[in-house]
């Protein structure tokens, strides 16, 4: 089994943050999977942005606000 770190992207509303998370693989059909710690961590930064509560959010990843673009 090895491990090897990876970014995932979460967008809520005009949030997006980037949260670091470690990729597990081994010889089985589910890999590449995260672990449940890694998991609550994406669920409560999701609900951080939810909230709109950008500091709590910002204690486990990147966060970063959008602004649509006008054409």
């Amino acid at each position: 089994m090895t491990t090897r770190h990876h970014t995932k992207l979460v967008h809520e509303g005009n949030y997006a943050a980037e949260v670091d998370v470690y990729l597990i693989e081994d010889n089985t059909g589910w890999s590449p999977y995260i672990s449940l710690e890694d998991a609550y961590k994406l669920d409560d930064v999701r609900d951080a942005l939810r909230r709109r509560d950008v500091k709590s959010a910002s204690r486990s990843a990147r966060v970063f606000s959008l602004t649509p673009v006008a054409v």
